[in-house]
């Protein structure tokens, strides 16, 4: 399977550029799973509820679902995608996940980082578990990394892929998801945004990590670019370490 991610700078707010942004850079891509940013389609730096209520949208029934949708189709891929959700005037930072054949599921964050607090919902779904061309893949979203528990738990109900969609601030997680990649047997196809909006200074170096914590490709700080690679997705599904250690059955 040919997994990627696309690194870009989205604009605050501007719906349109940002949807427009992806269509053109998606176009033609061989691709056949592709990672997008946490809040790709709407920029991050909410100062408002107010802010939040014109850019939120319901999954699978909104503007950018069903944007994703169409591009998948067109595209013969699976897209994974972050953007702010409302559903009954609750507000959650959720990942969407869409296919060649419609909507797949999809994913409310569950670790709020900073002012995230202030305008949205706890994820309230778990840690849910995809089928793609007879592959298993989870989402978390950004700041989830930051506590073992959440990979693990998809990593036990038997993930291959863990797809990333973050607005990474901090530059942690680009070192660490190799121990969490190696801790768990997994691939993480890390989608990173960069640039500056409001207070916040967003890292970039989006990269794909395999299950022996090896990145197998990267992105630098302030690069726009799709990236993708092939990958065998069933060597996630071999936990042992040698002849006498498994990852899973040693818990």
């Amino acid at each position: 399977m040919k997994v990627g991610y696309f690194q870009f700078n989205p604009k605050f707010l501007d719906i349109d550029h940002n949807l427009n942004k992806i269509e053109d850079m998606i176009s033609g891509s061989d691709t056949e799973l592709l990672v997008l940013p946490e809040f790709f389609n709407s920029g991050y730096a909410f100062n408002s509820i107010d802010e939040v209520k014109s850019a939120a949208e319901s999954i699978p029934n909104g503007r950018t679902t069903d944007f994703l949708i169409n591009i998948a189709k067109k595209e013969n891929m699976y897209i994974t995608a972050g953007l702010p959700e409302t559903d009954n005037d609750q507000y959650y930072n959720s990942s969407v996940l869409v296919g060649p054949k419609g909507y797949i599921g999809k994913y409310r964050k569950v670790h709020l980082f900073y002012k995230e607090k202030l305008f949205f919902k706890r994820g309230n779904l778990g840690y849910p578990i995809f089928n793609i061309e007879d592959v298993k893949v989870g989402m978390l979203i950004c700041f989830d990394w930051f506590f073992p528990e959440a990979m693990r738990a998809l990593a036990l109900n038997g993930a291959q892929i863990i797809l990333h969609p973050t607005n990474l601030v901090m530059s942690y997680y680009q070192e660490a998801s190799k121990v969490r990649a190696l801790e768990n047997r997994v691939f993480i196809v890390l989608s990173n945004r960069f640039g500056d909006e409001g207070d916040y200074h967003f890292t970039g170096r989006s990269q794909i990590v395999d299950p022996q914590g090896k990145i197998l490709i990267n992105s630098g700080e302030n690069i726009e670019e799709i990236r993708s690679i092939e990958i065998d997705p069933k060597l996630a599904c071999n936990k042992k370490l040698n002849e006498f250690n498994d990852l899973f059955m040693d818990i």
